[in-house]
């Protein structure tokens, strides 16, 4: 991902100790922070305390950052990556007791960032169809494995490619390919079984 001059200049400016600079960064980086923190909890309340952590955590090793040795978006991608590893391990004890037929959290229909902000106004049985179509792929991807949803959200919902993803998530590009040609193989299994059962 090729750095933008402006973002280049508001992490120089941020290192600098210019608290303008650090605010148009989070403004900047917020959305994509917190659909990868949505994505991969499937909880928007959990999402929203994982995006404030993501940026404290930032901040504070903001001066370890060097533009010479890649992207902030990558960098930032990787930061929140780990946060929401550490998240996964803190709570996978209160996940181990949930049934995966567990109905889904009350949250689970709130509308994402970009729907909220949204100016076309698609018609009522296309807007019904998408949320449906939305919450069908969301209910899948919180049951794929985290290493192979991970995958999945970074290069088909955030963008990124294979080189960009290996390095937030510190394996090979090979390994990063197979995770998700393997987690995309995964959430299609489970769609067909959820229309399956549907119809």
């Amino acid at each position: 991902m090729e750095e933008s001059p402006l973002t280049a200049s508001l992490v120089r400016r941020c290192i600098a100790g210019d608290t303008a600079a650090w605010e148009e960064l989070v403004r900047e980086h917020t959305r994509r922070i917190y659909n990868i923190c949505y994505r991969f909890t499937g909880s928007s309340s959990d999402a929203e305390d994982l995006t404030q952590e993501a940026f404290i955590k930032i901040y504070r090793s903001l001066n370890t950052f060097d533009l010479q040795k890649g992207a902030f978006t990558t960098w930032i991608t990787a930061m929140t990556r780990n946060l929401l590893v550490d998240h996964f391990r803190r709570t996978k004890q209160e996940r181990m007791t949930d049934s995966m037929d567990a109905p889904p959290a009350a949250d689970e229909d709130a509308p994402n960032v970009g729907e909220r902000i949204e100016d076309v106004k698609p018609s009522p049985d296309a807007v019904l169809a998408s949320k449906e179509k939305q919450r069908l792929v969301h209910e899948a991807l919180q049951k794929v494995s985290p290493d192979l949803r991970e995958a999945v959200i970074l290069r088909d919902i955030q963008d990124m490619d294979y080189r960009e993803i290996a390095q937030v998530l510190k394996v090979p590009e090979g390994t990063v390919k197979s995770r998700i040609n393997r987690g995309r193989a995964e959430l299609a299994r489970l769609l067909s079984r959820t229309k399956g059962q549907v119809m």
